[in-house]
């Protein structure tokens, strides 16, 4: 596992890009260190001092690499914010690349006990990331200060990979607003618009 503070090696971007590219192409079962290495250039052993196990790597290629970054917004209020992160998901799950590889890791979320650890690893850093728009939501007054924003965040998100991945439409402009709509106000009030 990358060491806290101690940085990673010199390639480490091109060993993340490495990575996250074979397990898009091939899946989580034929990811190897030794594909990685050969992709990225660097020797397996580098690869194996700083990440003993695949599932290390790829842990810290979903969370450390550039491909899957985006800082919340601050619009304001909490539906704006909403609707700018749902923006994002909808924006990285568009780009061909970067769906191929959020469709491999769910698939061997399914499948294996090790990417599934990985995915909710990842989801609950994301998640972390973007709680000051929840924090922020309480202080104006949008949200109870006990209030979970999980089933908040899973509902919107659900709603997008569903949309995207398994039904593969795109999901036209203003989708992601109606979408918000939907989670703030309930159904019978955004039908009412």
């Amino acid at each position: 596992m990358r060491k806290q503070g101690g940085g990673g090696p010199r390639r480490e971007a091109e060993i993340y890009a490495a990575t996250l590219d074979m397990l898009g192409g091939l899946g989580f079962d034929s990811l190897t260190i030794e594909g990685v290495a050969q992709r990225s250039g660097v020797n397996k052993t580098t690869i194996y001092r700083w990440w003993p196990s695949k599932s290390e790597l790829l842990r810290d290629a979903l969370l450390h690499s550039q491909v899957f970054r985006f800082e919340p917004a601050d619009t304001g209020s909490l539906r704006g914010d909403l609707t700018a992160l749902a923006e994002e998901v909808r924006r990285l799950l568009d780009d061909e690349h970067r769906r191929t590889i959020v469709e491999a890791a769910l698939v061997g979320a399914v499948r294996h006990e090790a990417m599934r650890e990985l995915v909710v690893s990842f989801l609950d850093d994301r998640f972390g990331r973007h709680q000051p728009v929840f924090e922020r939501a309480v202080a104006r007054g949008e949200l109870p200060p006990d209030a979970d924003p999980a089933p908040l965040v899973d509902a919107m998100a659900g709603a997008l990979w569903m949309r995207i991945l398994v039904r593969r439409d795109a999901a036209a402009d203003g989708y992601t607003r109606d979408l918000v709509g939907v989670l703030m106000d309930g159904v019978g009030a955004a039908a009412a618009r």
